[in-house]
């Protein structure tokens, strides 16, 4: 799946002037908002591919715009802020955003970005069920974790905790979105809680659990499955 269309939400003129140029370059159409009402009209009657929302907008915050958003739409959202902290990307991630870059941020990761939420997108609409990343196999229907094709003994809620992660591959779920799915919503704020069992998972999975690169820490917001082979 390709992206093309995408709707950027923005009211910095440069900004705007240097995705359109960079974006439409690599083969994308770009619909510009300037107003979080805007944005929303947009989003609405034009049916973009993905949407990239800046916070900081004239007339409404940009999480209230994402919230807006999805009432009507599971359209994929990178938030693009200049807002570095991390209650500001939590709740936005919370809220129903895809991934946040930080401004400044260079063009290629932003691209890359894109790709993996398309990628997400696809998968999303067929639901995957097996994943194979390297040398680790994933079978969610079965229950069954290989690594080096031998079967990995996991716990009922180790296996939950890599589903979650599975579901989401490439992407930032936050720790309260992983608590409320494996443990339920009581247990959303427990992230103490959550580091003994990613530690233990990634003792299980990782090809070297000292320096992991299959389930990556985003610090302070949660955690991201790497990205590979389908």
């Amino acid at each position: 799946m390709r992206m093309r269309r995408l709707l950027v939400v923005d009211d910095d003129d440069q900004i705007q002037t240097m995705l359109r140029i960079a974006l439409e370059s690599a083969g994308y159409e770009i619909v510009a908002a300037m107003t979080g009402q805007e944005a929303i009209r947009l989003a609405a009657s034009i049916a973009p591919e993905a949407i990239l929302l800046d916070l900081g907008l004239p007339d409404r915050d940009g999480k209230e715009v994402l919230r807006a958003v999805r009432t009507f739409s599971a359209v994929p959202v990178i938030v693009l802020s200049a807002r570095d902290r991390e209650a500001e990307k939590v709740e936005a991630l919370d809220l129903g955003a895809d991934d946040y870059l930080e401004k400044p941020f260079g063009i290629g990761e932003l691209q890359a970005r894109l790709r993996a939420a398309a990628r997400h997108a696809t998968r999303a609409k067929g639901e995957t069920t097996r994943l194979v990343l390297g040398a680790l196999s994933v079978d969610l229907d079965k229950r069954l974790v290989q690594k080096d094709g031998q079967p990995v003994r996991l716990t009922p809620k180790e296996f939950d905790l890599l589903a979650v992660l599975v579901r989401n591959l490439g992407r930032v779920v936050t720790h309260r979105q992983i608590l409320t799915a494996v443990w339920g919503p009581a247990h959303h704020d427990d992230t103490q809680y959550l580091r003994v069992f990613i530690g233990q998972l990634r003792g299980k999975i990782e090809p070297d659990p000292a320096a992991p690169g299959l389930i990556l820490t985003e610090p302070g917001v949660g955690y991201r499955l790497a990205e590979g082979p389908l």
